[in-house]
Order: structure tokens, then C-alpha cells, then sequence
């Protein structure tokens, strides 16, 4: 029985020898996934291992493209994902500073506004009447 008899015996109920040679395996680069010549009465066999071999080289070139470039967005995804965690520390560290800032400004507007109700009632300048120059 051919090495894919099986498949055809139990796709079709029995096992089918359709006279040819036994399947050929031809093996891709990795070894993964062979490929059947089932060489059919119309097919050459060199033909079709040369167009299978072809067709594994263009599917290893595209594979390795696909690899390349998976690699390479890889990259560019772990880049841009350090970027915005450097520019993310910036901005808190800048935050962090902007909010001292802010509680060193409101406590001096307190001193100041303090200093200043205590000054209002010794000045003298709050007291005087101001006489408009036109009334003079």
C-alpha cells in the first residue's frame, strides 16, 4: 500500500493502488512537511519535484521574509513601547515638580496675605483720604 494508501482507504472505504510508483517524498528544508509525487499518468516526475522544489524555495524565501519582518516589527513595537515609557517617567518626574511647585507658591501666597492683614491696620497710607488732583 502507497504511504497516503491510508488516506485513500479511509477518505474512500478501501485502499486504492492506481498502478503508478510508490509516491516519492520529497523533503522541504526543514524536514517538517514532506511532499507527495503522486506522479499521475500525465505527470513527469522531474517536472513536478523541480516545480515542488521551486515552490518550497518560494515558500522558505517567503517564510523567511515573513520572519524578517515579524522580527523587525517586533523591534520597532519594543522601541516605541520604551519611548513612551521614558517620555511617561519624564512627565511624572516633571508633574512631581510642578505639584511642589505649586504647594511652595500657595504657602507663600498665605505668608504674604498674612503679612499683609497684619500691615493694613498699622498703615498709614490705607487711612488718608485721597484728594483727586481735579478737586484741588
Amino acid at each position: 500500500m502507497s504511504a497516503c494508501g491510508g488516506v485513500h482507504q479511509r477518505a474512500f472505504g478501501r485502499a486504492e493502488n492506481l498502478g503508478g510508483p510508490r509516491p516519492a517524498e520529497v523533503e522541504d528544508g526543514d524536514g517538517a512537511l514532506p511532499v507527495l509525487d503522486h506522479g499521475g499518468p500525465q505527470s513527469d516526475h522531474g517536472s513536478f519535484i523541480r516545480q515542488s522544489s521551486d515552490d518550497e524555495g518560494r515558500k522558505l524565501k517567503r517564510r523567511e521574509k515573513n520572519r524578517v519582518a515579524a522580527q523587525n516589527s517586533r523591534k520597532r513595537q519594543t522601541r516605541r513601547a520604551d519611548e513612551l515609557h521614558e517620555a511617561y517617567e519624564s512627565l511624572e518626574q516633571e508633574n512631581s515638580s510642578l505639584r511642589k511647585e505649586v504647594q511652595m507658591l500657595a504657602e507663600e501666597q498665605r505668608r504674604l496675605s498674612e503679612a499683609l492683614k497684619a500691615h493694613e491696620p498699622l498703615c498709614p497710607i490705607v487711612h488718608v483720604t485721597l484728594v483727586s488732583p481735579h478737586q484741588q
